[in-house]
């Protein structure tokens, strides 16, 4: 209701200003200035509402919604923008700024400052860092469900992958600005800045020298303890509301949301940690190399996993300077996470096609084919042989000949059959006679496509088989169609041909 006291109906008052069939109210109360803003008299309204800031919050959140407004009206973009930051730290609802009073200065620097930083936004950049960090997470899953690999290895490269995931996550929450909708993602994947490098390196230690941890081992983990005593009391023990009127402080300060207020110190920081424990990871592949223990897959995704990390180092050490120097480019700030973004992937591909390499443990007894335990093959041995029998098939096309069997295989390379086995179960992962298939029908593949023309029992005979019957089995076995099917509808993009098959 309106206060008491008020003048008669119809008085004039401020330029002839009167309110029909309402008691005049006091020249300076909100009633005068909602009254003055109904009749966009705004320049009258904002000194009306500004005596009124004042007033209990239910109260000074509708005067500070108006003053917004008021001065959007009469496009005073930053008085309003610094209205709208007071209102949002009072009463965080961020769908007011798409009030159609503010469509004046929608378009001002000083207020898409704010806007394109607090509104959600879904972007394509968002949705690439989400999906990865999804990617992320199930490769975790299946390594830590993976029971073949030491349970060590395992917790290192799973908390490896899981914090990198964690912190690409965190990117998307905070690119697509939905740290306002959760504000207890702020800093969320901070506490684990100082964990890439000892993780990696303890990973590797533990695979490649089957080092036994100790209590030593625990300083590595030091300093990320102390980072996450300061964090605790500073950032995390913080309620929602409070981390909102953080981020909104930065923002009107002119940086962004989602950093932390040292990100200098923490980025330099980490740079050092980064580039320590690159050296630390390089000194034992290394050793490992010197003893020429692990098998060949193993350490050739050991290498991997390193360049992809140093790439990151690199790159991150470069986001760093940016960022001291005060000049952030927007590459230096998505490079070093495209490589984070990589190495998961790459992960997550080993995982699915390659989970033996995670664990140097079992690659000594080799557990991936018993049978061959006391073949006394040696590595390099086993090398030289899959070299050898990849130019058999890529350049002399030995799967043509129709009486091709292991005992050929093997006189060609000069080796025992058991050998001739083993080299092709342990390097290729399938059989002798699919192998055998495998070429021939990528061979077929690719004169059925050069001449749509040819007989089929043509082709069949010019790759190996025998028979049409059997090549149109094996031809199905491979390419879930028959080849007359291939030849109506299948296109040449969509499936592998011999080429493909060279990397054998």
């Amino acid at each position: 209701m309106l206060a008491h006291g008020f003048t008669s109906l119809g008085k004039e008052i401020n330029n002839n200003a009167t309110i029909v069939g309402l008691p005049v109210v006091l020249q300076d109360s909100l009633e005068w200035a909602d009254y003055f803003y109904n009749i966009h008299r705004f320049e009258k309204a904002i000194p009306l509402y500004e005596k009124n800031l004042d007033l209990p919050k239910k109260e000074k959140v509708h005067v500070l919604k108006k003053l917004a407004l008021s001065e959007a009206a009469i496009e005073h973009p930053t008085a309003s923008v610094d209205y709208i930051h007071e209102y949002l730290q009072l009463d965080f609802q961020p769908s007011f700024l798409l009030h159609e009073g503010f469509d004046g200065i929608r378009n001002t620097p000083e207020f898409n400052k704010i806007s394109r930083r607090i509104l959600p936004k879904i972007t394509l950049e968002a949705v690439f860092y989400f999906f990865v960090a999804l990617i992320g997470f199930y490769v975790v899953a299946l390594l830590m469900f993976n029971k073949k690999i030491d349970l060590w290895s395992r917790i290192f490269i799973a908390a490896f992958v899981f914090i990198h995931s964690f912190f690409i996550l965190n990117i998307c929450i905070n690119r697509s600005n939905y740290l306002f909708e959760f504000p207890h993602a702020y800093l969320m994947s901070t506490w684990s800045s100082f964990l890439y490098g000892p993780l990696l390196f303890l990973y590797i230690r533990r695979v490649s020298l089957k080092h036994e941890l100790n209590r030593q081992d625990l300083w590595h983990f030091l300093p990320t303890l102390l980072l996450i005593a300061y964090m605790i009391p500073t950032i995390y023990w913080f309620s929602g509301t409070e981390k909102i009127n953080l981020m909104l402080t930065r923002i009107q300060n002119g940086v962004s949301p989602g950093d932390a207020n040292k990100l200098v110190l923490i980025v330099t920081l980490k740079a050092l940690s980064l580039a320590i424990y690159a050296f630390f990871v390089h000194q034992v592949l290394q050793k490992s190399k010197r003893s020429n223990q692990l098998q060949y897959k193993t350490r050739q995704w050991q290498k991997n996993i390193y360049y992809i990390h140093i790439a990151y180092v690199i790159t991150y050490i470069s986001y760093g300077i940016s960022i001291s120097s005060g000049n952030p480019y927007p590459i230096f700030y998505h490079v070093p996470i495209i490589m984070m973004a990589a190495m998961v992937v790459y992960a997550g591909y080993a995982a699915n096609l390659q989970p033996d390499v995670f664990s140097g443990l079992y690659t000594y007894t080799n557990q991936l084919f018993p049978k061959y335990l006391k073949s006394g093959l040696t590595e390099s041995l086993s090398m030289e042989l899959r070299e050898h029998l990849s130019r058999l098939f890529r350049d002399e096309k030995l799967y043509r000949r129709n009486d091709i069997n292991l005992d050929l295989v093997a006189k060609k390379l000069n080796t025992t059959r058991h050998n001739a086995s083993q080299i092709i179960n342990e390097h290729f992962q399938v059989g002798f006679h699919e192998l055998v298939n495998q070429f021939r029908i990528a061979e077929a593949k690719e004169l059925l496509e050069a001449n749509k023309e040819l007989n089929i029992i043509d082709i069949a005979y010019e790759v190996g088989y025998n028979n049409k019957v059997t090549f149109n089995k094996a031809f199905k076995r491979v390419t879930q169609l028959t080849p007359t099917q291939y030849l109506q509808g299948i296109e040449k993009k969509n499936s592998p041909s011999l080429s493909g098959m060279r990397h054998f």
